[in-house]
């Protein structure tokens, strides 16, 4: 089978032919049908990531599919169940073998590429905004990188929460796409002042931030008091050094999310979430942004897309 392997970290990543593998106790193999690629899989590539997997090892940590064998042990599931896996890696490729118990099933209404598109972004967010931040309507909510995977679904969640929105990104055309999602004031970050113009729309009470660097620093100047803010990652290139003092005077809160981790110490706490999710994607109340398609033999370009930024919302890699 073809996949997209990175042989060695700091190295680049291409496409291969591998034996096809068979599920082991409590695994699924599965056809993969399409794979939905996150910054933290540019990360991987480097070895810069939280996980780290030894090369070589395939890239894609969240795909979709149809369930072709089980390994020993698994019950609930059965061949051609159609179901998406937050997977950690081995989703860009033809086939995978995955845990049976971190495979969700699909309501009948979603498709594959929906699918691929939606655990982490979709999970990151809600776990963040509503577990985490514990967002109240009428609160003023700022989404930083607003057109990005995570950004999008965060300006989706948090208006279907009852938030008021305020979505900064790069350009008009990134600005649009945030305001189809519900955004209810944008600010360019090419040109704006984020602190001056958060401010003028009388603050922040979260901040949900994906870029990190200076446009952080700016967020958490324009936050009102008690204000909770939530650095999500990092697309900027540089992590903030955060000043305590402007935490003590303003009584502010900082509150780390790295979504994965739950699945080792709260896997409860993700499976509601995602159950959630799902009732509100059946029940039309959101639908994923998918900026680019590509198939397997454009992996590579579909990467560049991340490493450009030039995608909005989701790039899927379909098989």
């Amino acid at each position: 089978m073809r996949a997209y392997r990175v042989m060695d970290f700091g190295g680049k990543a291409g496409l291969t032919e591998i034996d096809r593998p068979e599920p082991g106790p409590g695994e699924v193999l599965l056809r993969i049908a399409a794979c939905g690629l996150n910054f933290a899989d540019l990360l991987m590539v480097k070895g810069e990531y939280q996980e780290r997997p030894d090369p070589p090892f395939t890239l894609g940590m969240e795909v979709a599919g149809r369930v072709e064998a089980l390994g020993a042990g698994v019950s609930g599931l059965a061949p051609g169940d159609r179901v998406a896996v937050f997977a950690g890696q081995g989703g860009l490729a033809e086939w995978g073998v995955f845990p049976a118990d971190r495979c969700v099933r699909l309501p009948d209404v979603m498709p594959f590429d929906h699918a691929a598109a939606f655990l982490i972004t979709y999970g990151t967010s809600h776990l963040a905004l509503k577990h985490r931040a514990r967002l109240q309507p009428g609160e003023t909510l700022l989404v930083t990188g607003a057109a990005g995977g995570v950004g999008l679904t965060a300006v989706e969640i948090g208006k279907a929460m009852g938030a008021r929105v305020i979505a900064s990104a790069r350009g008009a055309d990134k600005l649009a796409v945030a305001q189809a999602a519900g955004a209810d004031h944008l600010i360019d970050s090419d040109g704006a002042d984020l602190r001056a113009a958060v401010k003028a729309l009388g603050g922040a009470d979260v901040v949900y931030d994906a870029i990190g660097g200076d446009t952080f620093m700016a967020a958490l100047r324009a936050t009102n008091p008690e204000g909770r803010l939530l650095p999500i990652g990092f697309a900027g290139g540089a992590v903030p050094q955060i000043p305590a003092n402007l935490l003590l005077v303003k009584n502010l809160t900082v509150m780390g999310v790295y979504w994965g981790g739950y699945m080792a110490f709260k896997p409860r706490i993700l499976a509601d979430s995602i159950a959630e999710l799902m009732g509100m994607y059946a029940a039309g109340q959101l639908k994923p942004h998918i900026g680019q398609t590509l198939p397997l033999d454009r992996a590579e370009e579909a990467m560049d897309l991340l490493r450009s930024r030039k995608s909005t919302g989701k790039v899927v890699v379909t098989m």
